[in-house]
């Protein structure tokens, strides 16, 4: 079958040249292209001219979604249990579904796995070859793209692509998951509302997008939210929000637009609330000093623990320069951050909140002091009975947090 459907697929591609038409636009045009493609090849096999088909709808699907979708990926992308595709090598195709990850069946060839690439490549202007081996996209539906090719992978293109989910919208969603106690989405909200600055940290795939995500749908309505991102992935429902993301340089080398660029652009634009979806290097100096000025944020971060993160966002913006040093960097990462909210995903796919901190402003030595205000316990997630240190901003919007932080 493989075969018959390469067949009918040039067979395809050919008559839409010839007629000169999109079926990217139109699904019920490429449906009716593919039917006339497999009806042409039946006659011929009927002929004794090529092999029967053992199962012709199934050929019409697979081969329109190769024509408009993503070809064998497709099925993934249409199945909303699947959280990430990726592939290391093409006969070595994974998924994951609730945080699991599996093999699959799926068998594709070295050609197919670049014509993919280039197909989901095509809609974001960006590119990827030996001059720019690695790139990192949007899709159209917002999936998250990334790409590493060869000779710094060993053998064979990477690629992995986390899916967009509109799934999570609201902290009442991860509470009825299980993910947040009532109290501690409570807890989170007021302190949304209450402008206090928040840092997301845990390990890659813990929920921290998630998270933000469902933080961002607690700001108030009114608010001015600028978004600063490598590529796409938060979903604001915010009605006064303006997205940006980082660009990569053109052939000549020029023209790339920097997270870094992207954070002082964005003070410029009369933000009520920045919101940068990760840190990871210098930028983080960027934010540090957004956040100083009184602006209010949110980010994320890559780290073990919520105290992991405030260490870590202390160490990060000494890349920015020698003129930087740790006597600047930990006490305004210490006057800056608010709260931390840390992430995990468990061995069985299960992604909850396990520690909500809140640093007293106070710093020891190269130490960041911070208050335990959630913690695990032995039946979740529960209040330790202490306030936050700092209760300014939460006075000042008037609203108490001693109501949801009682143990």
């Amino acid at each position: 079958m493989p075969e018959a459907l390469s067949i009918i697929t040039r067979d395809v591609r050919e008559h839409v040249r010839r007629d000169g038409v999109d079926l990217s636009a139109d699904r019920e045009l490429a449906s009716r292209y593919v039917r006339d493609g497999v009806r042409r090849y039946s006659e011929r096999a009927l002929a004794g001219q090529a092999k029967m088909l053992p199962d012709e709808p199934s050929a019409v699907r697979r081969i329109i979604a190769t024509l408009t979708g993503f070809g064998a990926l497709q099925p993934f992308f249409d199945d909303p249990a699947v959280e990430e595709i990726w592939i290391n090598a093409p006969d070595r195709v994974f998924i994951a579904k609730n945080g699991v990850s599996e093999l699959t069946a799926v068998t594709l060839t070295s050609v197919e796995v670049r014509d993919l690439v280039e197909r989901m490549l095509q809609s974001s202007g960006r590119r990827v070859d030996l001059s720019s081996p690695f790139v990192d996209a949007s899709l159209a539906d917002g999936s998250r793209l990334h790409v590493v090719i060869p000779d710094i992978t060993q053998r064979a293109w990477a690629v992995n692509i986390r899916k967009f989910t509109k799934r999570i919208r609201a902290l009442d969603e991860l509470v009825e998951l299980g993910s947040l106690t009532r109290e501690s989405a409570e807890f989170l909200r007021l302190c949304v509302v209450s402008g206090l600055n928040i840092l997301v940290s845990g390990a890659t795939q813990s929920g921290k997008t998630t998270m933000l995500n469902a933080l961002l749908a607690a700001v108030r309505p009114m608010e001015r939210v600028i978004t600063v991102e490598e590529t796409f992935e938060l979903d604001v429902v915010s009605q006064d929000h303006v997205g940006l993301q980082c660009r990569q340089p053109s052939l000549e080398g020029t023209g790339d637009i920097t997270l870094r660029r992207l954070i002082k652009e964005s003070l410029r634009m009369r933000p009520d609330r920045i919101i940068v979806g990760e840190v990871r290097e210098a930028e983080s100096l960027d934010l540090l000093i957004a956040l100083n000025s009184g602006l209010p944020g949110m980010s994320s971060i890559h780290a073990n623990s919520a105290r992991d993160a405030l260490a870590k966002l202390s160490i990060l913006p000494l890349l920015a320069g020698r003129n930087i040093d740790s006597g600047f960097v930990v006490p305004t990462v210490a006057g800056c951050i608010d709260v931390v909210v840390h992430c995990e995903l468990d061995r069985s796919g299960f992604r909850r909140v396990v520690e909500i901190v809140c640093p007293t402003g106070e710093v020891s030595g190269a130490n960041i002091l911070a208050t335990t205000i959630f913690g695990v316990t032995p039946e979740g997630l529960a209040a330790t009975g202490k306030l936050p240190h700092r209760l300014t901003k939460f006075e000042a919007t008037g609203v108490d947090p001693s109501v949801v932080c009682a143990a």
